[in-house]
């Protein structure tokens, strides 16, 4: 039995796939997303945090720790409360981060269990991985939310700290292997709504990605980390960047579905 980190297991989701679902969210991280909307994930560690609770007009310190490990049977075992509403809806449980693909072990054993009791599956990942592990883990997901940034390696590289070459050669191997890929598109101003990087995913997903039926959710940037940046002492490189309307989208949508996608505005 495999034991995962954990710093979170929220139910009653909506926005990680179909249906209700409870999402479970791995800790640790190899990218370091300038936007990142979960920094206390990054760390591979237990970590603890300072949380400022106002009550009337006092304000309080609060420690807090994030990250537990937890074995394959006691996740499961909280996956498996909720059967009832996945059930009705739908749903059913979502793997996320951080990075779960971190932890391939523990990942691939709760996927497998799922899949085998009857419960629907989605990996939402990155993509940053081996071949290897991307192979062993999707053979058990039903669907996968994965993320695409940025395409020019060396723009990836500044913005995430990690190259771009192994995702990309990954969401061609799912796709090539027929799963069901639902591409997700954090869209960050100045950052991956240039022109340039607009036209690099249009091209990419035209020549390199052609044949596959395609749908594209456009994430419109939010900061709503921005507490969380200052509880993990973080730096948020991003401060100041206002919330991006989902409205704005409307002609970034139009040009995507030009090129025969299925284009919707959020999660």
């Amino acid at each position: 039995m495999n034991q995962g980190l954990i710093f979170d297991i929220r139910r009653f989701c909506v926005h990680d796939g179909p249906g209700i679902r409870t999402t479970v969210f791995f800790k640790g991280c190899l990218l370091s997303c300038w936007w990142c909307h979960n920094p206390e994930s990054r760390d591979a560690g237990i970590e603890t945090s300072v949380k400022h609770l106002t009550l009337g007009t006092n304000t309080y310190n609060r420690t807090e720790t994030t990250g537990q490990w937890m074995s394959t049977e006691e996740i499961f075992r909280e996956v498996e409360k909720d059967r009832i509403f996945y059930d009705e809806s739908g749903g059913g449980v979502t793997f996320s981060g951080g990075e779960p693909m971190l932890q391939e072990a523990c990942l691939a054993e709760l996927m497998r269990t799922c899949r085998q009791q009857g419960i629907h599956t989605v990996l939402d990942t990155s993509g940053y991985a081996t071949p290897e592990a991307m192979a062993h883990v999707a053979m058990w997901a039903d669907l996968i939310l994965f993320d695409l940034k940025i395409i020019d390696e060396k723009l990836h590289r500044k913005y995430t700290g990690v190259s771009s070459v192994p995702i990309l050669k990954n969401l061609k191997y799912l796709l090539k292997s027929g799963k069901n890929v639902i591409l997700r598109f954090p869209v960050i101003p100045g950052i991956t709504d240039t022109p340039e990087n607009i036209l690099a995913m249009k091209t990419f997903i035209s020549n390199d990605l052609s044949g596959s039926r395609l749908h594209l959710s456009l994430l419109p940037y939010h900061s709503n980390a921005n507490e969380k940046y200052r509880r993990f002492c973080k730096p948020n490189l991003l401060q100041g960047l206002p919330d991006l309307a989902p409205e704005n989208l409307l002609s970034m949508q139009k040009e995507f579905e030009e090129i025969g996608l299925t284009v919707t505005i959020g999660s």
